[in-house]
């Protein structure tokens, strides 16, 4: 990011990038109850942008793990069985409230849901004798939330963590559960690099 401070810390639209995230969680429900995991060195931070910007959120703070999975998984250590969790990427500001529906509804009734979107682009698959064009209709980009019935998610981080564990969908689907794929929207981009934050300015504008 070319920056000295943590990306979600960015100011995105005159405030952290962050606060954005959570301002549309708690537009969608009001009664939402968020869980913020943050490292431990950041939350400090954390507590001084929320003074510094008036932050009026109301959100739980849980300490990361050394991993996303570890993370997840202090989470879910809070969590009450037979609710519907919610796990999201807290640099995805610009998710809607569509796809945050869809997620809880047909998690509400098949147990989880997974937004992704179409690959526009062709693709090519790398192989040790160069590469090759691949059916690109065979393949999503997954976004987040993904939600999940809270049982099913909890029976599912007891498993042993594996390094090929990138999202949530994939300690789930180790279990033996089949993912329900819903549309997500294009602007729920992840901000990884300095070109996405001047993307995600634009489409606020």
């Amino acid at each position: 990011m070319n920056a000295n401070i943590p990306k979600q810390f960015l100011s995105l639209g005159g405030i952290p990038v962050l606060m954005h995230t959570l301002n549309v969680f708690r537009k969608f429900d009001q009664q939402m109850r968020i869980i913020l995991a943050l490292p431990e060195n950041q939350l400090l931070t954390w507590q001084q942008l929320c003074r510094q910007y008036g932050c009026t959120v109301d959100h739980e703070i849980r300490q990361g793990g050394e991993t996303r999975f570890h993370t997840i998984r202090n989470c879910l250590e809070i969590i009450p069985g037979h609710c519907l969790v919610a796990v999201h990427d807290g640099v995805r500001p610009l998710v809607s409230l569509e796809t945050i529906g869809r997620c809880f509804d047909t998690a509400r009734k098949f147990g989880n849901a997974v937004p992704c979107i179409e690959i526009p682009e062709t693709l090519r698959k790398i192989t040790g004798k160069g590469n090759i064009q691949v059916d690109r209709s065979l393949y999503r980009l997954i976004q987040t939330p993904q939600v999940f019935d809270s049982n099913i998610l909890k029976k599912a981080y007891l498993q042993k963590y594996r390094k090929r564990y990138t999202d949530d969908a994939g300690v789930v689907e180790d279990m033996g559960y089949t993912i329900n794929l819903v549309d997500g929207n294009p602007e729920n981009i992840k901000i990884t690099y300095e070109k996405d934050l001047k993307m995600a300015a634009s489409l606020l504008e």
